[in-house]
């Protein structure tokens, strides 16, 4: 049975709370884009972008974090159902880091679109 169905909102939140804590211990690669992740918002506060370049920001750094927690959970999960090499299980991971390669290229692409239209001002 799923521990976590029908549970309530602050018991779900805790869930979330200990996933994010562990991936943060556990994953090197999260803890750099999550204090990336602090820069921007001290670039955020700094710059005083519109409140729209805020949103942009911020959705693609959620985005980033997001898919490297995803790729964090399914390294995981490969791991554990299949300890030995596998050349399909390589793929499943090399997609998992592609999505999370892909989310932290757009969140640069805006990030450059920021600072040009910064410096146009």
């Amino acid at each position: 049975m799923n521990t976590q169905k029908n549970q309530s909102f602050v018991r779900r939140l805790r869930f979330a709370l200990a996933g994010l804590g562990h991936a943060l211990r556990g994953e090197r690669s999260l803890r750099t884009q999550a204090v990336l992740f602090v820069f921007v918002l001290i670039a955020l506060i700094v710059l005083h972008p519109g409140a729209l370049w805020w949103a942009a920001v911020l959705l693609a750094s959620a985005a980033v974090l997001a898919a490297e927690l995803l790729n964090t959970a399914l390294e995981a999960l490969a791991d554990h159902l299949h300890p030995d090499q596998h050349p399909r299980i390589r793929i499943v991971k090399d997609c998992a880091a592609a999505a999370v390669l892909i989310a932290s290229l757009g969140a640069l692409t805006v990030g450059i679109a920021l600072a040009v239209h910064l410096l146009r001002r």
